[in-house]
């Protein structure tokens, strides 16, 4: 049961800096969609876009607010219920004539107008679910044998996604997985023979990948070769942001943007628009304020009355830091092409209302720091 005078008491409990650094991104990223979707030539289509964008962001604060109103706690309690809706929808999108398939990977649910990827669903129930089993093995993670239950909890979730396949996706649940898992109290032993083995399998690994992700490989490797399929995004991007020098050229002015040489301009290269037409000074004012946000999580996480909502939170900066850092690291070619939005910028309804819904549990750990007398 949901107490509503509870909850409006804790409303003032928000953390209303994160709120507006958030805000702030989104802002920034609306101007910068602007441009990327040539609303000085094409307005139609441009506003329609931004217009899209704005719904995306508008029910997800709607989304946030439901999230608000049920205490963490009590949703971690129904984890292994969590644990088979998420496992349901991953295998859901294989069965054939449900699951679509976009971008190379199955992963879609094509449902009519609209396409949903159950995998963006799942980063939430699964970081409410694993945060629980994770929760039960704190400081006791000392040897192989202890950390092997969740392994095994997790495997399943890798598996899925790697049938689809979707290795972008797979490489944030690890990165989740890793977030927590090294916040419970993860011996460094471990830690080191797991990097050591890591290695070692690298090459079965690069074996097992499909074409297309073993084509990015070697496309990452031989930047200079630009036959190869992603370095010719890579190199309009290199193009783009070196082009913009300190100041940039200008809002709506970037020549690679608007001449649609720089490939998916409006989302997994959006941060070359920032750099071409903003310069140095628009990508350090965005990377920035991810910096802030970022910090505003580790506060958070920091501040939860529990363990439970400390790994929640730990999760969410997880998956929030490993898709700041491959999109720009792509962009600037350090890091191997993936599709991975921008947080809050790239434009795209599945993405925004994943980063806004993660966001709300964030919230929602935050906001329960500490026990209100409600008399």
């Amino acid at each position: 049961m949901v107490n509503y005078k509870s909850s409006l008491k804790l409303l003032k409990q928000l953390d209303w800096k994160l709120i507006a650094i958030v805000l702030t991104i989104f802002g920034f990223g609306l101007v910068i969609l602007s441009s990327a979707t040539h609303l000085n030539t094409n307005s139609t289509k441009a506003l329609f876009q931004l217009g899209k964008q704005c719904a995306a962001f508008g029910l997800g604060a709607m989304v946030i607010g439901i999230i608000l109103l049920f205490d963490y706690t009590l949703i971690g309690k129904h984890y292994k219920e969590l644990y088979l809706i998420s496992l349901i929808l991953l295998a859901v999108v294989l069965i054939p004539g449900i699951g679509a398939e976009r971008g190379g990977a199955r992963s879609w649910l094509n449902l009519g107008p609209l396409d949903l990827q159950t995998s963006e669903i799942v980063k939430l129930t699964f970081i409410l679910s694993y945060a629980k089993i994770v929760e039960s093995k704190r400081d006791r993670l000392r040897t192989i044998k202890d950390i092997m239950p969740l392994i095994i909890y997790a495997l399943p979730f890798l598996g899925l996604l790697l049938a689809q396949p979707d290795l972008g996706t797979a490489l944030v649940f690890m990165c989740i997985i890793a977030a927590m898992v090294f916040t419970a109290g993860l011996d460094g032993k471990i830690i080191k023979r797991a990097i050591i083995i890591v290695v070692a399998l690298m090459p079965i690994m690069y074996m097992l990948m499909a074409d297309h992700q073993k084509q990015r490989i070697e496309a990452f490797l031989h930047p200079e070769d630009i036959t190869l399929k992603g370095n010719y995004q890579v190199m309009q991007s290199l193009i783009a942001i070196g082009s913009g020098g300190v100041t940039g050229k200008g809002l709506y002015q970037g020549s690679q943007n608007q001449e649609d040489f720089l490939p998916v301009q409006d989302s997994d290269f959006i941060f070359a628009v920032v750099g071409e037409e903003l310069g140095v000074i628009g990508m350090v004012f965005l990377i920035g304020l991810y910096i802030a946000f970022i910090f505003r999580l580790i506060y958070a996480a920091q501040q939860a009355r529990d363990f439970y909502g400390t790994l929640i939170v730990v999760g969410v900066l997880g998956m929030f830091g490993y898709q700041i850092i491959q999109n720009i690291g792509m962009t600037v070619a350090v890091i191997p092409v993936t599709g991975v939005t921008l947080p809050f910028v790239s434009y795209g309804g599945s993405s925004m209302l994943t980063s806004m819904a993660n966001l709300g549990l964030v919230m929602n750990v935050y906001m329960r720091r500490k026990k209100i007398n409600f008399g």
